[in-house]
């Protein structure tokens, strides 16, 4: 159970009193005198998502008056129509910023609301606390009467994985850690979960797989994590996991190099996303692969104009021994694509063109399907997780022409990087399965309410959302 979220509600709680930001005057003029004054004297003018504490007659606090955004349908304590999503991050700021206590929410809430008041509160009161160090008290609060705790319980707990995979730095997160927390996450599930490491890639045919970790001391492998009904649709999650990447004899810069122990992201997400479906008894036939590997330099590494065998037969030129990601990716969606799932997606930190086009916050969404993109895209705004689609622009496919083998890892100009490498994986996976690629940052890289500078899942609730609509919960 999250400690911030508590069961305990009564009088020794403080309330919290959610006012929209068209009825704040209203509401601040029905306070004593005492109170409105105090209120001129701290220049609070209700701005929305900031609170108000309200002193009490001994000296304590008495109340927080918040104010909330202007979708707010007007009644004082409820949210009516208010879509899901639209007040999360307000709620996420409250508990770190208010005084330590425990709080409760007053007036009535839809299902909906204190369930985003309560995931909002939960993803607000995250800290890193591997090494011990500036470990943060947050307020409380107690469960919102209505909120889908199972919901709330297992989002968070999701989150906080991701968060908490991609923060932690490479020497404690190699891929045999990465791939030993794979397991631990699923074992409340009851997965069955089979590892492939070192040469047996090779002796299993995933040779692009073994190419890009063979150079590192730390093996690589593939974790293949199965679950649910046999005879259930199958959804597949693959997640890039490049623990480290130095961009191989490609050397990346110091500069470039610095924040890429969240190259394995793509992994951790796709993990967290599995562990929401299992929890949530979805009734598919989840598989989970994480194609785990170390981009290092050593005399045994892949090399610039290499030629890689692949899984599906194909063959590979290397034009950049830094865009591995895409290599690994692609033998374990050919594996993926094997089963014909209902539902294929991908999850990986893959291109800074992505970044370039998009900012660090928003997701770049690929797919072979309108309809899928539309779902995911609609999913992700009613989550507040919001991720943007980019198109699977088919004529760019020349730039992955090569003059010795079946297609280039990356193209030659300097444009629609995230294109490219988007139809560099599409390659991989048959058009009559329905596939998503999310080529995202993983990381915060300044901190906001609810999402602190690190590592961070990003589109892992829309897709959760759009998995739950397509196939029930």
């Amino acid at each position: 159970m999250l400690a911030t979220l508590v069961a305990k509600s009564g009088s020794r709680t403080i309330p919290i009193v959610a006012i929209p930001r068209a009825a704040w005057r209203r509401r601040l003029a029905a306070e004593p005198a005492n109170i409105r004054a105090w209120a001129e004297t701290t220049h609070f003018t209700g701005e929305p998502g900031g609170f108000f504490l309200v002193p009490g007659a001994n000296g304590g606090l008495a109340r927080v008056l918040l104010v909330l955004p202007e979708a707010f349908d007007g009644r004082e304590g409820g949210y009516g129509g208010m879509p899901s999503g639209g007040h999360l991050w307000t709620w996420a700021a409250l508990p770190a910023r208010l005084p330590v206590a425990t709080y409760r929410i007053d007036g009535e809430l839809s299902p909906e609301a204190a369930t985003e008041a309560a995931l909002g509160w939960a993803l607000g009161s995250y800290g890193f606390l591997r090494y011990g160090v500036n470990t943060p008290a947050f307020a409380r609060l107690a469960w919102p009467k209505g909120a889908d705790r199972a919901e709330v319980e297992r989002t968070w707990k999701a989150t906080y994985l991701v968060r908490d995979l991609i923060t932690t730095p490479a020497s404690d997160m190699g891929p045999a850690e990465l791939a030993q927390a794979a397991v631990d996450a699923v074992a409340p599930f009851d997965a069955r979960v089979t590892t492939i490491i070192g040469d047996k890639l090779l002796g299993k045919n995933y040779p692009m797989i073994h190419a890009v970790g063979r150079a590192s001391a730390r093996a690589p492998r593939l974790v293949d994590i199965a679950w649910g009904d046999r005879a259930a649709p199958r959804v597949t999650l693959v997640g890039k996991g490049v623990c480290f990447d130095t961009g191989g004899l490609d050397l990346k810069p110091s500069s470039g190099m610095k924040l890429m122990k969240k190259d394995m992201a793509g992994a951790a997400q796709a993990l967290g996303l599995g562990t929401m479906i299992m929890a949530a008894g979805i009734d598919v036939r989840l598989r989970v692969l994480l194609p785990l590997v170390e981009n290092s330099v050593a005399g045994n590494a892949f090399r610039p104009m290499d030629v890689l065998q692949t899984r599906k037969g194909i063959t590979v030129e290397v034009g950049n021994t830094d865009a591995e990601g895409r290599l690994i990716l692609a033998d374990a969606l050919t594996e993926a694509d094997r089963d014909k799932p209902a539902l294929l997606c991908d999850f990986s930190t893959l291109t800074g063109a992505a970044r370039t086009a998009l900012g660090t916050e928003l997701p770049a969404l690929f797919t072979n399907s309108r309809e899928l993109s539309s779902a995911i895209r609609r999913a992700g705004e009613d989550a507040c997780d919001p991720v943007w689609p980019l198109p699977l622009w088919q004529p760019y496919r020349d730039k992955l022409s090569s003059k010795v083998a079946t297609l280039n890892n990356i193209s030659e100009g300097p444009y629609a990087g995230a294109i490219t490498a988007a139809l560099f994986l599409s390659e991989f996976v048959s058009p009559k399965t329905p596939w998503a690629h999310l080529d995202f940052m993983g990381w915060n890289d300044s901190s906001r309410p609810g999402r602190p500078e690190g590592g961070e899942a990003q589109g892992m609730r829309g897709f959760y959302r759009a998995i739950v609509a397509r196939f029930g919960s």
